[in-house]
């Protein structure tokens, strides 16, 4: 038994999560693995995602692609982020492929005679080349053409922004000399708000770890991430005891109250302090008083547990109905779910299933 908190990462959920966005996609996936996977770990998703035959990953900087080779991924690895010139031979020499946006950069590119992605900025200003100016690239765009062009939607979810975004890069690559074999735009909400792609590939993220994009999207997402950790002391409080720092909770009637070893400094979050809740012995529990660094105080009066007993803090509730997915203990605390799920590293142990 672990004796301070995990994290459970259910893999076969995750490669459900992956093969549902593929069918409803009908394109091969991009999954994006950048962040250790969105804090998941990017070498254990990257093998379980493999049966799905990727035609990609993406990673954000050169030291995640190299990181997957050396664990034996050989397939095309995608770097997201612009790189500088000083990285570029760290990025031929592990075989990944860069994401350019500029003349000058294909250039640089271009001694090592490898493929690349153009990333066209259709709204998002935040990297790639602004569609309008597509067409002055055009010289190293035909001395130099790119295998894939794509683009990143700054609001996924919503259509107006989405068909704008797509139009625009329509008319970027129509400045094109001539088209790239492969074309992406769709992120995982995008995914799951279109029938098909309009494209011909997809690169799913958050939806494959368990965080779908609301209600009214047409798919959900299985749960991936369970945050556990062991109950390490139990006492009573009497009415008007206080708990935790500031003293911001206090004792309605004599109510036990339970410790466990998990706290901000493991990322979960501060902002949950006597809003947030768990599940122990199939009970909801609520956390009393401020989130501490290393641990969290919880209201177990009415649970009947004990020393010993697991808390899932994280994780699917479905059978109590206990806001504690990681949209819902996002939404909480007032953060994104992206921000959560990459926070959850720290002393965190991972374990696997699946």
């Amino acid at each position: 038994m672990l004796t301070r908190a995990w994290m459970e990462v259910d893999l076969s959920a995750l490669a459900r999560n992956a093969k549902a966005l593929q069918e409803r996609a009908g394109v091969p996936l991009i999954p994006m693995i950048k962040a250790d996977a969105y804090g998941l770990g990017a070498e254990q998703v990257a093998h379980a995602l493999e049966f799905l035959s990727p035609l990609a990953y993406g990673v954000a900087t050169v030291a995640e692609g190299a990181q997957l080779r050396g664990a034996g991924i050989t397939r095309q690895i995608i770097v997201f982020t612009p790189l500088l010139e000083a990285e570029l031979d760290s990025a031929h020499a592990a075989g990944l492929t860069p994401t350019l946006g500029s003349a000058a950069e294909i250039l640089a590119w271009s001694r090592y005679g490898a493929a690349y992605d153009l990333s066209i900025d259709t709204g998002m200003a935040r990297a790639g080349v602004p569609w309008r100016d597509v067409g002055e690239m055009w010289d190293a765009l035909a001395k130099f053409p790119p295998a894939a062009a794509f683009t990143h939607f700054h609001s996924a979810d919503a259509a107006d922004a989405r068909e704008e975004q797509e139009k625009r890069f329509a008319e970027a690559l129509d400045m094109m000399p001539a088209r790239p074999r492969i074309l992406h735009t769709d992120s995982s909400a995008a995914i799951v708000r279109h029938e098909r792609s309009s494209w011909n590939a997809v690169r799913p993220g958050i939806f494959m770890y368990g965080v779908g994009s609301g209600e009214e999207a047409g798919l959900q997402p299985e749960c991936v991430v369970h945050v556990r950790a062991p109950i390490v002391e139990t006492r009573w409080v009497e009415p008007g005891d206080t708990v935790s720092y500031d003293a911001t909770w206090t004792a309605a009637r004599r109510s036990c109250i339970a410790t466990i070893p998990l706290g901000y400094a493991d990322g979960y979050p501060r902002n949950a302090s006597n809003a947030g809740a768990a599940t122990v012995r199939d009970h909801v529990v609520p956390i009393t008083g401020r989130v501490t660094m290393d641990m969290i105080m919880l209201d177990i009066t009415d649970a009947g547990a004990q020393v010993g007993d697991v808390v899932t803090v994280i994780g699917d509730a479905s059978a109590s109905g206990a806001p504690i997915d990681v949209a819902s203990v996002a939404a909480i605390a007032g953060m994104s779910p992206y921000e959560l799920l990459t926070g959850l590293r720290g002393r965190l142990r991972r374990t696997y299933r699946g």
